[in-house]
């Protein structure tokens, strides 16, 4: 019997509730078409408008840090490229950033774009492009010390040639892991997407040097015919 990702049973549903189909309108490419029926069709999209989150990204980070556990009471923690917001309103009630978890360390989150995101409650929001000189200074003293965790989700704007983009998602990890050891805290946590593609050997490489420990991972709510996967890097060496 066929279950959704909230484990409920689907095969009940009449076929009508789970397809829905997408007429090409004039003017719109098929590839766009796709798109929007495969969105239309998502499971993980539905529930996250159900559940209240800003985009099925939402449930990648949850599934990571219930493998990981990264995202405990007290952690300090930097969403690079935060827009538009679903990883904050996960992190937030995990890091107790609200402080509403009575004998729970409370956290903080600082996420930071390049676009204005619409507030987090929980979470300090900045608008910065962190390649720029100085940005890891400043966002240390936002933060107002060590972060225990940096993630990013970041995706360059698509090409449309694979290794064009592979390439441009390599090198935004690459920035945003240089910035994690600027920011992090002996012993923290580096998450951050890239696409499979063979240009990362040098990032892993890298990363291997600088934590204990380098994990590859597509989480369930990562498409199957998506080349994204994750790296978690834990047990930073300072």
């Amino acid at each position: 019997m066929a279950k959704g990702p909230d484990g409920k049973n689907t095969s009940g549903r009449g076929q009508r509730d789970l397809t829905v189909k997408v007429k090409t309108a004039r003017g719109r490419r098929s590839s766009s078409t796709r798109w929007l029926q495969r969105q239309l069709n998502d499971p993980y999209v539905k529930r996250a408008q159900a559940e209240g989150y800003r985009g099925r990204a939402a449930y990648k980070i949850m599934e990571l840090d219930d493998k990981f556990r990264f995202l405990v009471p007290g952690a300090r923690v930097v969403d690079l490229g935060c827009a538009p917001g679903g990883w904050l309103q996960v992190a937030v009630p995990r890091i107790n950033a609200l402080g509403d978890r009575p004998g729970k360390r409370q956290g903080r989150i600082i996420g930071i774009d390049l676009q204005e995101v619409e507030a987090v409650p929980g979470a300090e929001i900045h608008q910065l492009d962190f390649m720029d000189e100085g940005a890891d200074a400043q966002v240390g003293a936002w933060l107002g010390g060590a972060a225990d965790v940096v993630m990013s989700d970041m995706a360059a704007s698509s090409s449309g040639h694979k290794q064009t983009d592979h390439l441009r998602i390599i090198a935004l990890c690459e920035a945003a892991a240089w910035l994690a050891f600027d920011v992090l805290e002996e012993g923290g946590t580096f998450v951050s997407k890239v696409l499979a593609g063979g240009a990362e050997g040098d990032l892993q490489k890298v990363l291997k040097q600088r934590f204990t420990k380098v994990v590859n991972v597509k989480p369930p709510a990562s498409r199957a015919d998506s080349s994204e996967k994750f790296v978690v890097a834990t047990g930073f060496r300072g």
